[in-house]
C-alpha cells in the first residue's frame, strides 16, 4: 500500500457584504470571507492538501485566480475538481483532519453539515472528516476579526 499525507492552509479577509462559506456551509454573519472565489477558507485548505499529498502543486496552479471561470465559483465545485485529479492518479482520501482560526461566529452548530458536505465529496464516512476550530484569544489579525485561517491534513491512499 502507498500512503500520502498533505497539509494546506489558507487565509481570507473578513469584509462587510459577502456571504460566509465555511466547508461548503453558509454561515449567517455579518461579515464574509473575501476571495476570487465563494473564498472557502477550509475548502481550500483541504484542496491544497489533496494537491499536496501528491506534488501536484496548489490550489493557484488549477484555479488561478486570474481566471474568469472561476471568479465566484462555489468551492464545492473546486474540491470536487481536485478530487478529480487525485483518483486519476489512483488515489483516494482516508481522511482529513483540519482547524479553523476565527472569533466568530461559532461554528459547532454547522460542523456536523460541514463533515456531511465534504465527505459527500471526498467520498469517505462523516466520521472520516475532522473540523475543529479556535480563537487566537483576540490576538492578531483573526482576533481583530479581519480574516480566518484554515488548517488541513489529508491521508490518501494508493487504491
Amino acid at each position: 500500500m502507498s500512503y500520502r499525507i498533505g497539509f494546506g492552509i489558507d487565509f481570507h479577509q473578513l469584509v462587510e457584504e459577502r456571504d460566509l462559506w465555511i466547508g461548503g456551509v453558509k454561515i449567517p454573519h455579518h461579515k464574509g470571507a473575501k476571495g476570487h472565489s465563494d473564498a472557502d477558507v477550509l475548502l481550500h485548505a483541504i484542496c491544497d492538501a489533496m494537491l499536496g499529498a501528491l506534488s501536484l502543486g496548489d490550489i493557484g496552479v488549477h484555479f488561478p485566480d486570474t481566471d474568469a471561470a472561476y471568479k465566484n465559483i462555489d468551492s464545492k465545485i473546486l474540491l470536487a475538481k481536485t478530487f478529480e485529479l487525485i483518483t486519476a492518479k489512483g488515489y483516494k482520501v482516508v481522511n482529513v483532519d483540519s482547524s479553523l482560526c476565527l472569533e466568530a461566529p461559532k461554528i459547532k452548530p454547522y460542523v456536523a453539515d460541514m463533515q456531511k458536505c465534504i465527505a459527500e465529496i471526498l467520498q469517505v464516512s462523516s466520521e472520516d472528516v475532522s473540523v475543529k476550530a479556535t480563537t487566537t484569544e483576540k490576538m492578531g489579525f483573526v482576533g481583530r476579526e479581519e480574516g480566518l485561517v484554515a488548517y488541513a491534513s489529508v491521508l490518501l491512499i494508493k487504491n
